[in-house]
């Protein structure tokens, strides 16, 4: 089966394809079906309040050191939709590790 080359930073990589044969003989190579995991899988840097003005994009580039990242904060926090994150004053974020990345232990 085919691989498709996604970066190591995207929430694609390593992902499984599939191949689909259409009817007229056509292959069609797709991404199967991504699953938000769940927030619990993800060691806790830090929260952060959102204030007037906030846009998901700079707060990843604050905290995760990368505006396209903002797919993590969105996993970390169970939004399917981006601007979801941002919408409420006050909401606090979650900013975590990539999954399976394990935390230090507060001493």
């Amino acid at each position: 089966m085919p691989t498709m080359n996604f970066p190591p930073t995207s929430r694609y990589y390593n992902f499984d394809t599939a191949t689909l044969t259409t009817p007229d003989g056509r292959t069609i190579i797709y991404l199967r079906r991504r699953f938000v995991p769940p927030p619990e899988n993800f060691s806790l840097l830090q929260e952060y309040v959102v204030s007037e003005g906030d846009r998901l994009d700079n707060i990843t580039a604050r905290f995760l050191g990368d505006p396209e990242q903002f797919w993590r904060v969105c996993n970390a926090n169970r939004a399917m939709r981006p601007d979801e994150l941002t919408e409420t004053i006050g909401r606090r974020l979650r900013i975590t590790l990539p999954e399976g990345i394990p935390g230090t232990p507060n001493v």
